[in-house]
């Protein structure tokens, strides 16, 4: 048999071990081995399930040349990378599921692996078919018509009791899968064949009923102490984004609960590891001159963070952040992270305008971003980067205006520091489309016009066209709106992908032969009283104080 796509033969750490009876089990990533190896979380599943002495638990990746958009057929099925075998020969086949614009690589790649995408078209002797991962756990119900079990949160707290299903229902040599109801004892399992859906002549949900047997409501486990799991990655990878890095796991949730952010609400509450245990870690992985990449929704946020990077120099390794808060930042801090060889320093205002930043409750000013840049251009910082969102709540062009404005202010407050122009190589401005998401303030609100965001875009670049030393990129409003329909559909969105992977990644064609006009999902705002997809999800947010949340951002702006 051909040899799959494998990963660059310099990584180490991957475990290999003889089947010889165990339960094999087969860790999907809906994209490439580029991308999955980049993924912690992906990396720690991995860990824990090989961990288990009657496990075998192998990586499965989306080929280069099939990933979605413009899927492509191959002639040779999917196979796993350590030991070649083919995704269908796998009784368990568990995705880690991050990003809405995988779906379509999720099918594309059981179709690839010789097994029915849809769960009513595989029989008892076929794989079970497991989706977890943080873009599920929002809202899972567009892959309903795919999954057998959904895992909603934190798998570690999930995968021990899964797996003392799988072993008790385990006979003799020959797979037969569990009967399903078995599992959805388990808190934070979710069988979607075990729930019927119906639907006002609108269009919008009616009721969601379980089967007898069944949760109405499932609630999505969290891991209350992160140092009962582990925090750091297991393998090496120099083909991936974090080449030559170990990724360390700082904590988890977020304690600034911006109304935007689905990572501040799904993984609350706030939780940290102590500097003393995350040293232990990272000496078990830091060898001489390594590079440590420190993760988590809110690293600057961690009170011992400046006492961690420094024992990280001190043995002589590097330290990597991923994105900074402009009001938690340091001189210790930027020097330890440019004397790490840190190239680019990243800020998120998110919004160009204070008021815009109240109704996302993004607590930064304009002020605490600009003694962000003098700290940096103390230290001869020579790349800065800006996130920013268009389409936010309340928007209008003075905030649009504004963003343009704020990056020239960075830019000259910069040089009126360091004294010197030459220090600074550029302020890269990357502007994102604000997808509203579910189990946050912002899950009622609809998705912004097309035109409108396309505007916007022009309206930025034209405000930054002749300026020194700023580049901008962008992402573009016809994946936003996918990403908005994928993370807010019901499961009647199933059908989208199932036509976007017959028509080998036609979006356009698939939106054009959906059941129902797209928009319904998108572009429009919902009220309190709607059934939402994912209300039958406990994400630990009460609805009531989301709801408020959401009025008291629309006042405020």
């Amino acid at each position: 048999m051909k040899k799959q796509h494998s990963g660059p033969v310099e990584e180490s750490g991957a475990i290999h071990k003889a089947g010889g009876g165990r339960l094999k089990i087969a860790l999907a990533f809906p994209n490439t081995y580029y991308v999955g190896m980049s993924n912690l979380g992906f990396q720690l599943v991995y860990r824990q399930l090989n961990r288990a002495a009657d496990v075998v638990c192998e990586r499965v990746f989306l080929p280069d040349e099939t990933m979605a958009p413009g899927v492509k057929r191959h002639r040779m099925p999917l196979s796993s990378l350590e030991s070649q075998q083919p995704l269908n020969s796998f009784p368990v086949v568990a995705f880690s599921v991050s990003f809405e614009l995988d779906y379509l690589n999720i099918l594309a790649m059981l179709k690839q692996g010789r097994i029915a995408p849809l769960q009513q078209e595989r029989d008892s002797y076929a794989p079970l078919i497991i989706g977890g991962g943080v873009a599920l756990f929002l809202n899972p119900e567009p892959l309903a018509g795919i999954f057998d079990l959904v895992i909603l949160g934190e798998a570690e707290e999930v995968l021990e009791e899964v797996l003392a299903v799988l072993r008790k229902e385990r006979s003799g040599t020959r797979w037969v899968k569990p009967t399903l109801q078995k599992f959805a004892r388990i808190d934070g399992v979710y069988v979607p064949s075990a729930y019927q859906i119906s639907y006002h002549d609108n269009g919008t949900i009616a009721a969601f009923s379980p089967q007898h047997g069944f949760p109405a409501v499932i609630r999505r486990r969290w891991v209350r102490d992160l140092h009962q799991v582990s925090a750091c990655s297991c393998m090496s990878t120099p083909g991936t984004e974090f080449s030559g890095m170990a990724l360390v796991e700082v904590s988890r949730g977020c304690p600034r609960r911006c109304r935007f952010c689905a990572a501040g609400h799904v993984y609350r509450p706030y939780r940290i590891r102590s500097a003393d245990a995350l040293q232990q870690e990272i000496r078990a992985v830091m060898g001489a001159g390594k590079k440590i990449g420190l993760l988590g929704a809110a690293v600057a946020d961690h009170p011992d963070i400046e006492r961690l990077m420094g024992s990280i120099a001190e043995r002589g390794g590097a330290v990597s952040i991923s994105s900074l808060r402009g009001d938690a930042l340091t001189e210790p801090m930027v020097r330890l992270l440019r004397e790490s060889g840190h190239k680019t320093f990243t800020i998120a205002p998110e919004a160009g305008s204070e008021r815009l930043r109240r109704v996302l409750s993004k607590d930064l000013s304009n002020d605490q971003l600009f003694s962000a840049v003098a700290l940096m251009a103390g230290q001869r910082v020579q790349h800065i980067k800006l996130y920013f969102l268009i389409g936010l709540p309340t928007e209008n062009d003075d905030d649009i205006e504004a963003i343009a404005n704020l990056v020239r202010r960075v830019r000259d407050v910069y040089f009126q520091e360091a004294g010197a122009q030459k220090w600074l190589h550029t302020i890269a401005l990357s502007v994102g489309i604000f997808v509203p998401k579910p189990g946050t303030p912002f899950q009622w609100h609809p998705f912004a016009e097309r035109a409108v965001l396309k505007q916007r875009l022009k309206m930025i670049s034209a405000g930054l066209r002749k300026e020194r030393k700023i580049s901008m990129t962008h992402e573009i409003p016809k994946w936003g709106y996918l990403q908005a329909l994928l993370s807010r559909g019901d499961r009647r969105a199933g059908a989208f992908l199932m036509r976007a992977l017959e028509t080998g990644g036609d979006w356009s064609s698939a939106l054009k032969n959906m059941p129902l006009n797209p928009d319904l999902y998108v572009s429009r705002a919902r009220d309190y009283a709607e059934v939402l997809p994912w209300d039958f999800i406990d994400h630990g947010t009460d609805r009531e104080v989301l709801w408020q949340e959401y009025r008291k951002a629309l006042s405020a702006g």
